[in-house]
């Protein structure tokens, strides 16, 4: 477990996340991939409200980030910039980021706000609590 501040356990586990995201994704890569972590890193009250505005709870962002694995072939990317912290208050933060992503040639950015709370059994030392996501590029078509 990641031993630094609350905003460099969330901001390592941002990073972590969607690298497991992209191996996930990539059919490539997938076969290796622990998704026992996908599990480990969510809150029991765990929920995501995408650009779409749907709202998931935790089972149902679990079944769908299982159901993408293998979707790409080596054409599936994510860049994580502007990692900030918006409030922390006791074992709790709110941080905001862009996620940039690339998919099958189509590039899309979306502005995140992630709620983090103290998890000793995760393993950045944070779990996601909440998300949501904004477009600030839609997919190009």
């Amino acid at each position: 477990m990641n031993q630094g501040s609350l905003f460099e356990r969330a901001q390592a586990e941002i990073i972590a996340f969607h690298r497991f995201f992209v191996e996930w994704y990539d059919a490539a890569t997938a076969d290796a991939v622990d998704f026992d972590r996908c599990e480990r890193v969510f809150g029991q009250d765990f929920h995501m409200i995408p650009p779409t505005g749907k709202l998931f709870d935790r089972a149902e962002t679990i079944a769908l980030i299982r159901g993408n694995r293998a979707t790409y072939n080596g054409d599936f990317a994510i860049a994580i910039e502007d990692i900030r912290s918006r409030w922390e208050a006791g074992n709790a933060i709110m941080v905001t980021y862009v996620e940039a992503q690339v998919r099958s040639g189509q590039k899309s950015r979306r502005q995140a706000s992630a709620l983090f709370t103290a998890s000793s059994s995760a393993p950045e030392g944070v779990e996601w609590q909440h998300l949501q996501e904004t477009w600030l590029q839609m997919p190009e078509t």
